[in-house]
């Protein structure tokens, strides 16, 4: 009996994450209450307020969706034993892309972060956690290059912290202006090409070299 009632909370979670997913992308963060959440649900105020404390908390389990697909490859990039942490990450902003174009909860998702969450004055928590989010995935592309770079697969005077910021708004970018104008370039069908693209930058960049070192003809860093 116990674990059927379990099974029923994880049950009604799960159907007020997809209304608040279906709210959120019609109407927008900002202008959807939790009785929109709940009608659409079809639950009571009480059972939102069981699961979830605001609307923050359920922007939160949207973007716990998006991550659990990739968390293994993440964990793989990131650790000190991978072998390849730099082919890691590359499968992983691959399967980013895809999932935004094959994906239709995916899709919607990102399209709700990207234009339909508006910053507003009483919104100020989600914009905080929004902010953690981003500076979360910022210290894990980060601990993937530093890995990258003692594997010798990205240039030994990188700047990972510069590099991070660079690579994040290259993708965001991409896949912001995708679901702007999806017609306007092939996300999918060229997504290695963006992939490498993004990871050519890394390579060669010398905007992104620490200062104190220069590079030979050959791509070789020394110290001056």
């Amino acid at each position: 009996m116990v674990r059927r009632t379990k099974e029923e909370a994880q049950e009604t979670r799960a159907q007020i994450i997809a209304a608040a997913e279906k709210a959120f992308y019609r109407r927008g963060v900002a202008r959807t209450t939790l009785a929109d959440i709940a009608e659409l649900a079809g639950v009571t105020r009480g059972a939102i307020y069981w699961h979830f404390n605001n609307k923050a908390e359920l922007v939160q389990a949207l973007l716990d969706m998006l991550h659990e697909t990739h968390d293994h490859l993440a964990r793989a990039s990131e650790s000190e034993d991978e072998l390849d942490p730099l082919g890691c990450m590359r499968t992983l902003l691959l399967q980013v892309l895809n999932e935004v174009v094959l994906d239709a909860r995916t899709r919607r998702i990102n399209e709700i972060l990207h234009y339909k969450c508006e910053f507003t004055d009483d919104m100020c928590e989600i914009r905080q956690q929004r902010q953690r989010s981003v500076l979360d995935c910022h210290n894990s592309i980060v601990v993937a290059m530093a890995n990258a770079v003692r594997r010798g697969q990205l240039p030994t005077d990188l700047d990972p912290e510069q590099a991070a910021v660079v690579l994040f708004a290259y993708f965001d970018g991409l896949i912001g202006r995708w679901l702007l104008l999806p017609g306007s370039f092939d996300l999918q069908g060229q997504g290695e090409r963006w992939v490498d693209a993004g990871l050519d930058m890394l390579r060669w960049s010398p905007a992104l070299r620490k200062q104190g070192f220069v590079n030979d003809c050959e791509g070789n860093a020394s110290l001056v």
